[in-house]
């Protein structure tokens, strides 16, 4: 199994401005044999995804189009806004929106293929062998993506995504990390301390802010937590909320914290990967994750500060598998690990500015 490639290889590839491409319905149907079953390769509240062949430079290209349900939560709105955002928004861990169909009442939206599929498929159905070092990476992917979003780099204004979940985490060829899904998406200025207040919440069980859920004000901090949730996924291997484990570990966030807390980290590792994290690297990724659930929204790091601090678990990780060892936290600011550690706000240094 290959792992995701390094930064230094996708560090170039954002752009803006991305025209997406209008296809007919005829060339939907063709591209899918009418809509056939035997093509579905996921499903969801909005309906189906199919892989399909479209005619282009490249004889055959293979490509995601999901087909919005008519009876579907997610409407006219979602739809547009997903359109609007990816037609914006490039980056290398963002999924790419090739075009969409807008014709008699279909509404389709066509992607690039990711041969590897969901992470949630891999973590709880498949039960694929992912190895740590694999799973920090698919991390820091996702982290990039996120903060990509946050930041507004490129753009004028940032995103919150508001639906962060492996099931919306792609993985492609290499196993690199891919934000999918971004019609519940927030477009808004970058600065940390705005908030909206929403009518209605929206997200998923179980990856859902419960500040947000609480006072219906939205900001970045609520995918902060979200992606808190995969990070205890990624180490764990549990679901975010799974009743077959009793009432007190039902909440994967409420038992990860109690394993922090008691510093019982060697129970949380998934079963998969024991014996192959570096006890440091497992103390600052626990730590990292529980830091990003914080129950108060300003207490929880920013996504830039999340991307900086799994780098250097993978640094110190990759090192540790080299030497069979590991003195120290080699190239990691000390003012963000002793932020995660002890809960101190750094007072100097690249990051100061990151917390709001």
């Amino acid at each position: 199994m290959n792992s995701a490639s390094g930064e230094g290889e996708k560090s170039s590839t954002m752009t803006t401005g991305h025209s997406c491409r209008l296809f007919s319905l005829a060339e939907i149907e063709s591209a899918t044999r009418n809509f056939d079953d035997e093509l579905v390769i996921g499903q969801g509240g909005f309906g189906k995804v199919y892989e399909g062949r479209i005619s282009s430079e490249e004889a055959g290209h293979v490509v995601a189009i999901k087909r919005l349900d008519s009876m579907s939560d997610q409407g006219e709105i979602e739809f547009r806004a997903e359109i609007n955002l990816l037609s914006t928004l490039r980056h290398c861990h963002l999924v790419s929106l090739i075009g969409y169909c807008d014709e008699n009442k279909e509404m389709i939206l066509v992607y690039e293929f990711m041969p590897n599929g969901t992470l949630y498929h891999h973590l709880h159905k498949a039960h694929t062998p992912l190895s740590w070092v694999t799973r920090l990476k698919i991390a820091i992917g996702a982290a990039r993506g996120l903060d990509y979003l946050h930041t507004g780099v490129g753009t004028q204004h940032g995103v919150i995504h508001r639906d962060v979940k492996t099931s919306n985490i792609l993985l492609d060829d290499n196993w690199a990390a891919m934000i999918s899904d971004f019609g519940l998406s927030k477009i808004g200025p970058t600065n940390q301390l705005v908030s909206y207040v929403d009518a209605s919440v929206k997200g998923t069980f179980g990856y859902l802010d419960p500040e947000y859920f609480y006072t219906r004000k939205l900001t970045r901090k609520t995918d902060v937590y979200a992606f808190g949730v995969v990070l205890f996924e990624l180490l764990s291997g549990r679901l975010p909320v799974d009743e077959r484990n009793g009432e007190d570990q039902c909440s994967l966030v409420r038992w990860a914290q109690k394993c922090v807390k008691e510093r019982k980290l060697d129970q949380m590792v998934d079963s998969n990967i024991k014996g192959t994290i570096f006890p440091k690297c497992l103390k600052l990724f626990a730590q990292i994750a529980d830091r990003c659930v914080h129950s108060v929204p300003k207490e929880r790091p920013t996504m830039t500060m999340v991307l900086a601090s799994l780098q250097a678990v993978l640094e110190v990780q990759e090192k540790s598998n080299q030497s069979g060892n590991s003195s120290g936290v080699t190239g990691f600011s000390w003012n963000i690990h002793n932020y995660f550690v002890s809960g101190t706000k750094p007072n100097s240094g690249t990051y100061t500015q990151t917390f709001d």
